[in-house]
């Protein structure tokens, strides 16, 4: 299939490109931006005119639910989501049933996700077997499998000891150890602690619950020399240890998601199970250093944090409800609505869903790495054609995920998607 794109406002985060021009697409790589070859001859035009031409989305963040979880969402319905949305490329934790701790499960994955031609599917393996924190996974043969990295997931490590193990092991190899900070026993509430969960009567969650778990996890990568990325970040306080450790010369990456980087737990409102989340919502001065962080460059992404819930699962009360929201769609509308609240522009915005996240996967990526999350001639084509005037209303029932619980029902988000193509051919186009 060849494919030009033509008239749209090319905007390449990775190399700081902004410019309207066309885009050719061949053999499933970028053929050229902007110097079409002469008698370049396309079996189809795309008119991009008054919309933007990105490189595709790529979330760190994403559950599709299978296996174990099929009433909650199917790689179909969860695929469809994520191109409905821009997303060519997405990142799922372990916390599947069985987890992903044995080579065939992280195969069957991929080959199911192949089979769809959608998003491409990137698996974090667990890091210890079945998340159960005592025995360190087969990481060389998971990785031979194609994880790009080791997890926990929502699971948190008690044993400081096998947390030391496995980031020297993981150290010794070059592979990514994934980690959301959230200490065993402080982390078990469902509200952020303050005023409003006082009020509530919900058990809180301090802010301890991560700073401690962010202190042992650095100490730990002093001693190993391992690398981390940080898994949504929540607070103030978070962010602060992170830049700390930054500068320190720590190799050291980090995302937030939509959630955290919009909602405060004001919004928990009158116990409203779709502000149910992981991690929980916290105070706006912890939302507003979340914004300053990733414009400033110490978050370095901004996922989705796509969970689907069953229906079931979220009408119960509050402290009783599971936790987690649909994102995928969301991802692109949110992250253009921070960059234009904030005043950091177009090109931050697009980037920490593209060229950071990509960077985010580095040599994980294999030959991808080159040219994951940009436009560049010969490199591959996985683009997001949108129209920035598309302004929409979050509608749950029109969303694709089979999970259709969301904190943003009824917000109007900017910026619709109309064509999402991965790896030269059209995934989805607006009807």
């Amino acid at each position: 299939m060849k494919i030009l794109i033509r008239g749209g406002r090319v905007i390449d985060p990775a190399r700081q490109f902004d410019e309207t021009c066309d885009v050719a697409l061949a053999a499933g790589r970028v053929l050229a931006v902007r110097n079409i070859p002469e008698g370049f001859s396309p079996n189809r035009v795309i008119d991009a005119a008054g919309c933007i031409v990105a490189p595709g989305l790529v979330d760190l963040a994403v559950r599709l639910r299978e296996p174990g979880h099929e009433h909650e969402g199917m790689l179909e319905s969860e695929m469809a989501a994520a191109v409905a949305g821009g997303v060519t490329s997405v990142v799922c934790p372990p916390d599947t049933e069985p987890v992903l701790d044995e080579p065939g499960l992280v195969d069957m994955l991929k080959f199911r996700a192949e089979k769809l031609h959608q998003a491409r599917v990137f698996p974090l393996g667990a890091l210890t077997r079945n998340l159960a924190g005592e025995e360190l996974t087969e990481m060389a043969e998971l990785t031979e499998s194609g994880c790009i990295g080791f997890s926990q997931a929502e699971v948190p490590l008690q044993n400081t000891q096998v947390l030391q193990r496995a980031l020297l092991y993981a150290s010794t190899f070059g592979y990514p150890v994934w980690l959301r900070p959230q200490d065993y026993y402080l982390g078990k509430g469902v509200a952020a602690s303050g005023a409003l969960a006082t009020r509530l009567g919900l058990p809180g969650v301090p802010t301890a619950a991560e700073t401690i778990a962010l202190h042992t996890i650095f100490e730990l990568m002093r001693i190993t020399g391992a690398r981390v990325h940080i898994c949504r970040i929540s607070s103030a306080a978070g962010v602060a240890l992170v830049r700390q450790a930054r500068q320190e010369g720590l190799k050291l990456t980090c995302d937030v998601s939509i959630n955290s980087l919009h909602l405060t737990d004001v919004d928990i409102g009158y116990f409203d199970s779709r502000m149910r989340l992981n991690p929980p919502l916290r105070q706006q001065r912890d939302r507003d250093a979340l914004r300053a962080g990733l414009a400033d460059g110490t978050i370095d992404a901004l996922v989705s944090d796509h969970t689907p819930v069953d229906e079931d699962a979220k009408t119960l009360p509050f402290a009783e409800a599971e936790a987690g929201a649909t994102g995928l769609e969301l991802l692109l509308g949110l992250a253009l609505k921070w960059g234009e609240e904030d005043g950091v522009g177009l090109m931050r915005a697009l980037g920490v869903l593209t060229s950071e996240p990509a960077r985010v996967l580095g040599s994980s990526l294999g030959t991808l790495q080159a040219s994951a999350g940009q436009l560049l001639d010969g490199g591959v084509a996985d683009v997001c054609i949108f129209d920035p005037k598309g302004a929409w209303r979050v509608e749950p029932a029109r969303l694709r995920s089979q999970g259709r619980n969301t904190p943003f029902a009824g917000h109007e988000l900017p910026a619709s998607v109309r064509y999402t193509i991965v790896g030269g051919q059209v995934a989805y186009e607006a009807r």
